[in-house]
C-alpha cells in the first residue's frame, strides 16, 4: 500500500514538473484583432437604442446591425461590431443569414434605392431596362442640381429576384461626394420622382401627400412658396457655402427642358391590380434597417447578389478581397470624412427663423443657413462659445455628423481666426471638428493655401460635461431614477 501510494505521489510530481516547464495555455478566445490591440467587439442588445449607446460609448470603429432571427415575429436584435470582424463571420453564411445595417440618424449617407415590383402583375415591364433609365434619370438630376458627375459604372447595383418578384438595391458611388442624412436623400428622390408621382395621382385620382408640391422645374410644377436648400462643403473661397434655389431659380436651371422627362415606366402594378411607383420611398426614415449585401429575408432563400446588368466594379487591393469590397461599397453609411468630400443637401426649409435662433443668438439669417441643431446640442453650445469671444460673435452655418469615426464637423460663420496663420482669413471660413472617440476638437480650414497644407491644428481636450460617456452616465442615471420612482 505504501509503495502503491509512494509511486503515486512520484508520478504526480513528475507531472507537475512536466506542467510547470511546459504550462498549459489559457482558454482560447476566438479575436480577430492582433494581441497588442484591443479585443475585438461583438454585442447583441434587444433594444436599438441600447445599441447605439454602446457603440457610441466604444473607442473603435463600431457599427449597428439588425438581425432576424424568429419567422412571422418581426422582432430583431442588435448587433455592434466592426465591419471587418462581422465579415469575418458573415462570409461563412452558416448563421448570419438575415442582416440588415441600420443607417444611423443623422449621419452622413450615401444615395440608395430601394426597387421592386411583382413580375405576373407586370408581364411586359423589363426590369435591367427600367433599372438603366432611372440611373440614367438620377445622374441627369445630379449633374444638373449639383454639378456632379456619376453613370452607371459608379452605381452598385444589387438584386434578389425571384420567378414572382423583381427586386433591386442601387448604391451611387458618388466620388468625393455624400447627402447629409437619409431624410435629406428621401427629399431628393421624391423631388426627382415628382413627374411619375403626378402621373401615379391623375391615373388613380390619388396623392402622395408627403412627396407632392416640392418637385423640381422641369420636373413638375411646383408651389414658389416652397423652398429648396442645396449645400456643398469644397469650393475655392466660397467652400462651405449653400445656395437656396426656389422653383423660379430652378426654371432658370432647366431652361433646356422644355417638358417634364417621360417617367411613365415607374409606374407599376401591385397584386390585385392597384398602381405604386416601381421606387419604394418608405426606406428613407430614420435608423432605417436596409438588408446587406448577400443576405435574404427571413423565411426566404434568395439573398441580395451583385446583379447581372451590374456594371461598377470595385477598386481592387491585394490585402482586401473582392467580396468586402462589395460589402464595404454596399453599405449606405459607410462614408468617411475628408476635406474633399461635399455634402449635399435638399431640405425643405420650413421654420428656418426657429433653427436661426438656437444657433446664434443675433438671430440673424447670416448665421445659419435653416439647419437646426446636430444630435448633441451640448456640443453645439461648446463650439458656440469658442466662436464667440474677442469681441467676435461667430456662429454656426452648418453642422455634418460622420457615424463611424463619430466626428461632428461644422462650418463656421463670421469666425475667421486660424491658428495656422495666427490670425483672422480674409475671405475664407474655418471649420470645427469635435472628435468623440477621442474626446477632442480641433480646427481645419478652408482656406486653399492651408488645405494644400493639409492643415490641421493640434487637438484639444473637450470639457468633460459635454462628452459622450458623461452624457450616457447622466441618461442612465435618469432612466434608473425613473424606474425607482415608478
Amino acid at each position: 500500500m505504501k509503495r502503491k501510494w509512494e509511486a503515486r505521489l512520484k508520478q504526480i510530481e513528475e507531472r507537475a514538473s512536466q506542467y510547470e516547464r511546459k504550462p498549459l495555455s489559457m482558454v482560447y478566445r476566438p479575436r480577430l484583432s492582433k494581441p497588442e490591440e484591443p479585443p475585438s467587439i461583438w454585442k447583441l442588445f434587444h433594444r436599438q437604442t441600447q445599441a447605439f449607446n454602446f457603440a457610441k460609448s466604444c473607442k473603435e470603429d463600431v457599427h449597428v446591425f439588425a438581425l432576424e432571427w424568429k419567422v412571422d415575429d418581426g422582432q430583431r436584435i442588435y448587433l455592434v461590431t466592426t465591419y471587418a470582424q462581422l465579415w469575418f463571420y458573415y462570409k461563412s453564411r452558416r448563421h448570419l443569414l438575415h442582416c440588415y445595417e441600420v443607417i444611423p440618424e443623422n449621419a452622413v449617407c450615401k444615395l440608395y434605392f430601394d426597387l421592386e415590383f411583382n413580375k405576373l402583375a407586370n408581364p411586359g415591364a423589363d426590369g435591367e431596362k427600367m433599372v438603366a433609365l432611372l440611373i440614367e434619370h438620377v445622374c441627369k438630376a445630379l449633374q444638373e442640381l449639383y454639378r456632379v458627375s456619376c453613370s452607371a459604372e459608379g452605381v452598385l447595383n444589387l438584386d434578389s429576384s425571384t420567378e414572382e418578384k423583381f427586386s433591386h438595391h442601387l448604391i451611387f458611388q458618388l466620388h468625393d461626394v455624400a447627402f447629409k442624412d437619409n431624410i435629406h436623400v428621401g427629399n431628393f428622390v421624391r423631388k426627382i420622382l415628382q413627374p411619375a408621382v403626378h402621373l401615379l395621382a391623375s391615373e388613380d385620382d390619388c396623392t402622395i401627400p408627403e412627396t407632392t408640391g416640392h418637385g423640381f422645374s422641369h420636373f413638375s410644377e411646383t408651389s414658389t412658396k416652397q423652398e429648396i436648400s442645396f449645400s456643398k462643403m469644397s469650393t475655392d473661397e466660397d467652400i462651405g457655402e449653400c445656395w437656396t434655389s426656389n422653383s423660379k431659380q430652378l426654371e432658370g436651371l432647366a431652361s433646356a427642358k422644355q417638358s417634364s422627362p417621360d417617367l411613365s415606366f415607374l409606374v407599376v402594378k401591385n397584386s390585385i391590380g392597384g398602381k405604386h411607383l416601381f421606387v419604394d420611398l418608405g426606406v428613407y426614415t430614420r435608423n432605417r434597417n436596409f438588408r446587406l449585401y448577400k443576405s435574404s429575408k427571413i423565411g426566404k432563400y434568395v439573398a441580395l447578389e451583385v446583379a447581372e446588368d451590374n456594371k461598377f466594379y470595385p477598386v481592387q487591393s491585394k490585402n482586401i478581397s473582392e467580396e468586402y469590397q462589395y460589402f464595404l461599397s454596399s453599405l449606405v453609411s459607410h462614408v468617411r470624412f475628408s476635406d474633399t468630400l461635399r455634402i449635399l443637401t435638399c431640405d425643405i426649409s420650413q421654420n428656418k427663423q426657429d433653427r436661426v435662433e438656437y444657433f446664434n443668438s443675433t438671430s440673424t439669417s447670416e448665421a445659419v443657413e435653416g439647419f437646426q441643431c446636430s444630435p448633441y446640442p451640448e456640443i453645439d453650445q461648446f463650439v458656440l462659445s469658442l466662436v464667440n469671444r474677442n469681441g467676435i460673435k461667430g456662429g454656426i452655418r452648418r453642422w455634418n455628423y460622420f457615424f463611424p469615426e463619430e466626428l461632428l464637423v461644422y462650418d463656421i460663420c463670421k469666425y475667421r481666426w486660424c491658428e495656422n496663420i495666427r490670425r483672422a482669413h480674409k475671405s475664407n471660413n474655418i471649420m470645427i471638428l469635435v472628435d468623440l472617440k477621442k474626446e477632442v476638437w480641433y480646427q481645419k480650414c478652408h482656406d486653399p493655401v492651408c488645405k494644400a497644407e493639409n492643415f490641421k491644428s493640434d487637438c484639444f481636450p473637450l470639457p468633460a460635461e459635454v462628452c459622450l460617456r458623461f452624457l450616457l452616465k447622466q441618461v442612465r442615471a435618469v432612466c434608473s431614477f425613473l424606474l425607482i420612482t415608478n
